[in-house]
């Protein structure tokens, strides 16, 4: 069962690497490190172990490592007693995710209404035949889809930042 898990969470930390590879314009490894560093949760992982387990060069997990810190995407704890680092995911890098999200839905949201208005406008003033009319339904969905994500998202930022659950 062990085994299946480990298998599972290696397939995901490759799937998730290349997503954040690509959305967060990372070094290949470094997504994995970050992905690894997610999916192993708030008791943390080891420099030892992503050495190990990621199949990398000390070197190379230093260098990522200390760019990942650089970037503010991780951070590390210490426990008493044990000099390792622990590195877990930095809970503002999420926040600072969800803030660009919203931003961009906002932006795109206005430039809908933006061209609603537009069309809207030359239906009533320069379109006589029905026919050639715009249809506005489109915009209109588009607006309440993202009006609606927008509101949850934002709900999923206020929880998180009111330690309402602990990523």
């Amino acid at each position: 069962m062990k085994e299946k898990i480990c298998q599972k969470k290696m397939s995901l930390v490759e799937k998730l690497g290349v997503h954040l590879e690509n959305r967060e314009q990372l070094a290949p490894v470094a997504a994995r490190i970050l992905s690894y560093i997610i999916l192993t949760g708030k008791k943390g992982t080891t420099f030892e172990d992503m050495v190990t387990i990621l199949c990398a060069s000390k070197s190379t997990i230093s260098t990522h490592l200390n760019h990942l810190q650089d970037l503010n995407k991780i951070q590390y704890f210490t426990k008493t007693g044990d000099r390792k680092k622990y590195f877990v995911i930095n809970r503002g890098v999420v926040v600072q995710h969800i803030d660009f999200m919203i931003n961009k839905w906002k932006e795109e949201r206005e430039i809908h209404l933006e061209l609603k208005n537009y069309k809207e406008t030359i239906n009533n003033n320069s379109i006589e035949n029905e026919d050639e009319k715009f249809d506005l339904s489109f915009h209109d969905d588009y607006i309440k889809f993202i009006d609606g994500a927008t509101a949850s998202v934002e709900e999923l930022r206020t929880n998180l930042a009111n330690n309402k659950f602990n990523i």
